[in-house]
């Protein structure tokens, strides 16, 4: 029986995958902070007739990172697919005098990511199948601040992994989600009135395209022809005309939450 391992899996997008896995047959292993959430969350897949492991663990947190990364070795409990989804949102100044924020971030969305999807990929590289997905953003083709350079690491770090680990049997996509409706955008301090409502996207649609580009394999995930063209057109554009927009949106932002969130 496949099994998927879901960080960030108990709220969002992340346990928007948890349950559209569940349903197709998977078993799982949800990783998050909330360990009463986490239990919360697994009974109600195992009403699926799944079997839901917990690994209750902040990616913040070095030694939870590598308890995670030992679960995704074992080669007796193999991890058929990886979704790499624990995040929040980061809107303290790149010029604060206080980088905790930023360290904290870097530490749950790029290094946390590096080396989850390394340790998987390896373990599947051995088996010669398995799939690892990313939780990038169309943030990462923006100026806005943190939050973008991490997501366009994100990007790219996925797809030079989907190079390097070619030939192998194992898969990489990169989900590249624009403004989903979740609990992460009020949290992380965005109004959503702000936003367009031609703009919003559901979990449930973004998940389920996201699950049809990993059977294609495709490199790259990102929904709706609408956010396709606007990216097309991002890339394309004069730098100082992206700048401009990302100044925009950023100011529709309000001053965030103290404690960071998942995703």
């Amino acid at each position: 029986m496949a099994t998927a391992l879901v960080t960030g899996g108990t709220s969002g997008i992340g346990a928007e995958f948890a349950r559209q896995l569940a349903a197709r047959g998977w078993d799982l292993v949800l990783v998050a902070r909330d360990a009463a959430r986490l239990d919360r969350t697994a009974l109600e897949l195992r009403a699926l007739g799944r079997d839901v492991e917990v690994l209750a663990a902040d990616l913040g947190d070095r030694s939870d990172v590598d308890r995670v990364a030992a679960r995704l070795a074992d080669a007796d409990r193999p991890v058929d697919l990886l979704v790499n989804n624990a995040g929040f949102g980061v809107h303290e100044p790149l010029t604060s005098t206080d980088t905790a924020v930023h360290d904290q971030a870097f530490e749950v969305m790029v290094r946390s990511v590096l080396v989850l999807s390394a340790s998987a990929a390896r373990a599947m590289r051995l088996r010669g199948s398995g799939h690892v997905v990313n939780v990038g953003s169309v943030a990462g083709h923006m100026a806005m601040g943190s939050y973008s350079s991490i997501k366009a690491w994100v990007n790219s770090f996925s797809e030079g992994l989907a190079v390097e680990l070619r030939g192998s049997g194992v898969g990489v996509t990169v989900l590249q989600p624009g403004w989903v409706r979740t609990e992460f955008h009020e949290r992380a301090g965005i109004r959503s009135s702000s936003i367009p409502n031609s703009m919003w996207l559901s979990a449930e649609r973004l998940v389920s395209a996201c699950l049809r580009d990993v059977e294609r394999g495709k490199v790259v995930s990102m929904p709706t022809l609408r956010y396709k063209v606007l990216m097309g057109l991002v890339k394309h554009a004069p730098g100082s005309a992206v700048r401009a927009v990302s100044a925009a949106i950023s100011s529709s932002r309000r001053t965030p939450a103290d404690a960071p969130v998942e995703r």
